[in-house]
């Protein structure tokens, strides 16, 4: 009798593992799924966050110009002949940046050196093409001079549209972020997924600049 007790609950123990094994394997299989799940986004999440050092190096760069004096005073819509051995890229505008608020219309130049700083507003070549994916980064200096180049950027506000022409198309984008970082802060020129994004770049305060004005803006469908 005892015998045929222990039996008994031998094979209920044996059914309830019949039963319960499936359940089991799929917690584990669960478990397993959702730890390769965060690490792969901890991996997407650092991937999207660091930037390649090519172009922290030429923000560095960048970031060092936008504080210097400008070279002249020269008109903000005045721009000089090519020189007879200049090269294309330095005097050739491959866009112009218009912006309403602030009675802002400036030609962009490919390359953040010095003299096509003097002119002009620069496109950082190393960041997205304007009106393509990517976040496309323009920078000038914020000259004394009222109302030259990004002098006035500060006076933009949440909402505001900025228009560029570029190639034969006309892309409107619209601010949705201004804030001041420190000299050296790259994350804002971090792109996400398929957004179009565009940054304007400057030096913050006018006078003695310690750190960067940064206007994000979103191409608008």
């Amino acid at each position: 009798m005892l015998n045929l007790r222990k039996l008994s609950y031998l094979f209920i123990g044996l059914g309830l593992l019949f039963i319960l094994f499936p359940k089991a394997t799929e917690w584990n299989e669960d478990r397993e799924q959702h730890k390769l799940l965060q690490a792969a986004e901890l991996s997407l999440e650092k991937s999207n966050s660091v930037l390649p050092s090519s172009l922290a190096d030429s923000y560095a760069r960048l970031s060092t110009r936008v504080a210097e004096a400008p070279v002249s005073e020269a008109r903000q819509h005045t721009f000089p002949s090519p020189a007879p051995n200049a090269s294309v890229n330095e005097q050739t505008p491959i866009a112009t940046i218009s912006i309403s608020r602030i009675a802002l219309k400036l030609p962009v130049l490919e390359g953040a050196t010095r003299k096509n700083m003097k002119y002009a507003a620069v496109h950082m070549p190393e960041t997205g093409k304007l009106g393509q994916v990517g976040n496309a980064a323009i920078a000038a200096h914020r000259a004394r001079t009222p109302g030259r180049l990004f002098n006035r950027l500060h006076e933009l506000k949440i909402g505001d549209k900025i228009v560029v022409n570029a190639q034969g198309s006309q892309y409107m984008y619209k601010v949705y972020s201004i804030k001041v970082v420190d000299p050296m802060d790259v994350s804002v020129l971090k792109s996400f997924k398929n957004h179009k994004l565009l940054t304007l770049i400057t030096c913050d305060p006018l006078v003695n600049p310690t750190h960067r004005l940064i206007v994000q803006a979103k191409l608008s469908t």
